[in-house]
């Protein structure tokens, strides 16, 4: 069954970059390309594979640790180390399901600057505004040091973490909210680059879509599981898809 899963996800993410990019509608690799031999989530592994198979972007997340330092997780605690209570070096001491070092955000860029995939950076949400404005402000500065603030894209669940890559990005830098609770027009005033929100919001809008179009704003949908959702989300002119790895 393992197998099954793992064959049915690559062809599914094999499948969708190779048609909807022929179309309007692009391809993001959630937490990279890692349900494939040799990957794991949010790996530079997963990183590199999405980048072979001509992924619009890459998404991956990022977390502050407790002495300032930027690494490279979705969950907030992962294999018992806390992203933001614990070290730099503690949390990249932890092994992946690769087997690899979780990796510094430093060290996810140095591969990206080999690769040619967008990078779609999401900063999770912290426990004070302070350690977010912190994150942003470090993630910025990388991303311009290493040469590569002209190839991200920001995302973010936190309003605070929102208006701090507003604020601070440069100009025609990307910058999407993910919580799916404003409207397009309120996106608009706010600034966003455009609605990055579960595909059921629009379901429960679909209007929406049109709305962020009309807006000149663009529209992203995660993570799609069914392909029956990826086809309407596609009919509707929906921009960006991130099709689940599961």
């Amino acid at each position: 069954m393992k197998l099954k899963s793992i064959i049915l996800s690559s062809s599914l993410l094999f499948a969708a970059c190779g048609s909807m990019q022929a179309q309007s509608t692009q391809v993001i690799a959630h937490r990279g390309f890692w349900k494939t031999a040799g990957s794991a989530q949010n790996s530079i592994a997963a990183l590199v594979k999405a980048d072979s198979i001509g992924c619009y972007g890459s998404e991956f997340d990022v977390w502050l640790t407790a002495d300032n330092q930027l690494v490279v997780s979705h969950d907030a605690t992962f294999k018992g180390v806390n992203m933001q209570k614990s070290t730099a070096a503690q949390c990249t001491a932890v092994k992946l399901d690769n087997g690899k070092q979780l990796p510094t955000l430093q060290q996810h860029l140095e591969k990206a600057k080999q690769l040619n995939t967008r990078l779609i950076l999401e900063l999770k949400e912290h426990k004070t505004p302070e350690q977010e404005t912190c994150a942003v402000e470090g993630i910025l500065k990388m991303a311009k040091d290493m040469g590569l603030k002209d190839r991200m894209e920001y995302i973010t669940f936190s309003r605070h973490a929102t208006k701090e890559f507003i604020r601070l990005v440069p100009a025609g830098t990307p910058v999407y909210y993910l919580e799916g609770d404003l409207t397009p027009q309120e996106l608009k005033e706010w600034g966003c680059t455009g609605a990055d929100y579960h595909f059921s919001v629009f379901k429960k809008h679909p209007e929406w879509i049109k709305e962020c179009h009309d807006l000149g704003l663009k529209v992203n949908a995660w993570t799609v599981n069914d392909s029956k959702d990826m086809k309407w989300l596609i009919s509707q002119g929906i921009d960006f898809i991130p099709p689940t790895n599961r």
